[in-house]
């Protein structure tokens, strides 16, 4: 982590030494499978039973419960948040607290989408927006994003459809001089990850459908995903631009929305408007 004042490095003992204590009283030993021996002048573990549980030393770790200044390892507190029963977001506090850089979320796989993540994607419409995972996989489209950029119901993957899909990538004006970037993003994201097997098989997957990617991923370029401007050229509504962020899910760190709204002053939004009444039209 970064530098910090010895003040500032007080406080944080501080809530360390308060957080282990809270996270530790409110277990009792049938809550982890121990029986409760002798009686207890207080509630929860006692701290011994922390360490014997989480296979360290007694005295290690009554000195980092009492806030000290001690080595602490990643492998340690993932122990001792097993132990004490951490969520995901307290896990990610005592790292924090403990002066360490917190692990990434991963996310469980096979989470079902939200009915308020559906709902915000098709509120976006006429404007094109999508959900994917970690691993470009989409989880939800709205129609303006099938509608303007060219996405199948056969398509599964931002990063695969990006090279394979012959209507997205007709239609999107500057996409040779855009593909590097796209595939050092992706080779970013994949770093994060070193033991996850998913993101290979992606790469596999697409090395076997697409030369051009094969040729980029060999080039180990490397790059992070920004705020970029998509030109579209449509074969109804005609030339569109759109200015698209990513956001992080707050509960699902692992998912991202990315937002395409339309370029002030390009008329963008003018057509979106008449090609989504055209589509309206034409369905009814």
């Amino acid at each position: 982590m970064t530098s910090e004042s010895l003040a500032a490095r007080q406080r944080r003992r501080e809530q360390l030494r308060d957080f282990l204590r809270t996270r530790r009283a409110r277990l009792t030993p049938g809550d982890v499978g121990m029986a409760a021996v002798g009686r207890r002048r207080t509630p929860g573990l006692r701290r011994e039973e922390v360490a014997v549980l989480a296979g360290v030393g007694v005295s290690w770790y009554t000195w980092l419960e009492q806030g000290r200044d001690i080595n602490v390892s990643a492998e340690v507190l993932d122990a001792i948040g097993r132990t004490l029963r951490l969520t995901e977001p307290e896990r990610a506090h005592l790292y924090v607290l403990a002066g360490l850089n917190p692990p990434r979320a991963g996310g469980a796989h096979g989470a079902s989408v939200t009915p308020e993540l559906r709902h915000l994607l098709d509120a976006w419409t006429p404007r094109p927006g999508v959900l994917r995972d970690r691993y470009w996989n989409l989880l939800a489209v709205n129609e303006a994003a099938r509608t303007v950029f060219g996405y199948a119901d056969t398509d599964h993957n931002c990063l695969i459809t990006f090279f394979t899909n012959a209507r997205y990538r007709g239609m999107h004006v500057h996409w040779a001089s855009v593909a590097p970037s796209v595939v050092a993003a992706f080779r970013a994201d994949a770093a994060h990850f070193p033991d996850d097997p998913e993101y290979g098989r992606v790469v596999d997957d697409l090395r076997a459908a697409s030369p051009e990617f094969s040729e980029l991923w060999a080039r180990h370029e490397v790059g992070v995903p920004v705020q970029v401007v998509k030109a579209v050229h449509h074969p109804e509504a005609g030339d569109l631009f759109f200015d698209t962020t990513t956001l992080a899910v707050v509960d699902r760190p692992d998912w991202y929305l990315e937002l395409s709204n339309p370029r002030p002053a390009t008329g963008t939004g003018e057509r979106l408007e008449r090609l989504a009444r055209v589509r309206l039209a034409a369905s009814a």
